[in-house]
């Protein structure tokens, strides 16, 4: 039994007032790389469904990776069950009408296989070979998904969405460990990594770490890479829930109640904004919601998404909106989107290491935790190459640090921002693909205290 007929089966085996059946099917395939040498690589395929209940406003769901055909009716019942003793659901909204069954409906699941990587594979065995030469140890992993969801309500409602993501991450490495660079690059086949340019970089870098140099905890200068931009705005991206805003809970709320939508919040240039239809950042046009929360309603599956506008000329213009809570601000629903743009046409990051007088160029941030909603006040570290700029010129690597920083004072302590380009957050790449960043020079970014890490 295919996807869809598992969905139809499911609203045809409910009781429940209403009914959400989503599925999802999962192809990918990777590669894996050490010590200059390819470690393995592999194939897998995955399915998920997830069943939704809605009784007398109470809300229950079940979720399998397996669900052979003879298993789906205990599961509805149990979803059903999953309903009694809970309250009616806060968020609660007549679900979305359907309208006609979409062409694509019928359409089996996109497939990848290890085939995606016939020009990747070879160029890193190039790589290998030219590493191993010159002294330095390749680490990396890449992974293509293409993934296809459906989505079916007893409302009527039948979308489908079917979208491929590539992640490709590289280090490089001295043979002693003491010294390390990262690069990392999203893609939709593969056939645009190219593995000499991103070698330079590693490359130049780890030459750049000969030179050491110690510098202290405070408030530096810094040239941030797309990755780090990346990193720190899809925290602020995740934090802009327009219930918690008006409610007093984020960094997004006014002093006495309500928002800062209409209040300036950085320099002018700093927009952000989310489009499901970004030419080479397309993601599902429509919403995929597994839960509740204050950014997401179960009750919103299957709503139309267009371009919606976050942050426009450093004016804060939008804050994730579920219909639910429209109705009970007066605002419009703003749903989140799986991708997420800063658009710039700037210097590219060399002319920008170029005009530095004194800074840090920053690479790659890690371990990023939230350390106050309502201020966004982030901790994080540094890793795989921190380098200090002199007079347009960089000296050498610098010690790692511990960082404390929001992304808003990031945003409103902007200097000049770079080029945009496609980039892969370094530690929640893992979460979300689809980012387009520039590099940002920002001042007085706070180095709380030295790390030791690498």
């Amino acid at each position: 039994m295919d996807l869809q007929d598992t969905l139809e089966r499911v609203l045809k085996l409910s009781t429940a007032d209403d009914c959400i059946a989503i599925g999802w099917h999962h192809s990918s395939a990777n590669l894996r790389w050490a010590l200059n040498t390819s470690t393995t690589n592999g194939v897998t395929e995955a399915q998920q469904l997830l069943v939704i209940s809605i009784i007398e406003g109470r809300v229950g769901s079940v979720s399998r990776s397996y669900f052979p055909e003879e298993t789906l009716e205990s599961l509805v019942r149990e979803s059903e069950a999953a309903c009694e003793g809970k309250p009616p659901a806060e968020d609660l909204m007549p679900l979305l009408q359907g309208d006609g069954v979409p062409q694509e409906w019928r359409q089996a699941p996109e497939q990848t296989g290890i085939g995606v990587f016939g020009k990747l594979a070879p160029d890193l065995a190039a790589a290998f070979g030219r590493a191993g030469e010159e002294g330095y140890l390749l680490f990396g992993y890449a992974e293509h998904v293409q993934s296809t969801v459906y989505l079916a309500t007893s409302t009527g409602l039948r979308r489908r969405h079917s979208g491929a993501e590539g992640k490709f991450q590289i280090n490089a490495k001295t043979p002693d460990f003491k010294s390390s660079t990262w690069a990392g690059q999203v893609t939709a086949t593969f056939e645009d990594v190219d593995i000499e340019a991103l070698e330079d970089r590693l490359r130049q870098r780890l030459e750049w770490s000969k030179e050491q140099v110690s510098l202290p905890a405070g408030r530096y200068e810094v040239l941030l890479e797309p990755s780090c931009v990346a990193d720190m705005a899809l925290e602020a991206y995740w934090s802009t829930a327009a219930r918690d805003a008006d409610e007093g809970r984020s960094v997004f709320s006014k002093p006495g109640g309500g928002n800062r939508v209409g209040e300036t919040i950085a320099p002018d240039g700093i927009t952000f904004y989310s489009d499901p239809k970004e030419p080479g950042f397309e993601v599902a046009p429509f919403t995929v919601a597994t839960s509740s929360s204050s950014y997401s309603s179960i009750f919103d599956n299957g709503l139309p998404t267009g371009r919606i506008d976050w942050i426009t000329d450093g004016v804060l213009t939008g804050l994730i909106t579920t219909r639910h809570w429209a109705k009970v601000s007066g605002a419009e629903p703003k749903p989140f989107i799986d991708n997420l743009i800063f658009p710039s046409d700037g210097p590219g990051l060399e002319e920008m290491i170029a005009s530095t007088r004194r800074g840090l160029l920053v690479t790659c941030l890690w371990y990023i935790r939230e350390v106050d909603p309502q201020t966004l006040l982030l901790t994080g570290l540094t890793r795989d190459g921190v380098f200090l700029i002199e007079d347009g010129r960089v000296k050498g690597a610098v010690n790692n640090f511990r960082f404390n920083m929001s992304p808003l004072d990031m945003l409103a302590q902007t200097l000049e921002i770079g080029q945009s380009q496609s980039t892969l957050a370094r530690e929640l790449g893992d979460y979300f693909t689809f980012a387009k960043m520039p590099p940002l020079r920002v001042r007085d970014f706070h180095m709380s205290s030295v790390s030791e890490s690498v």
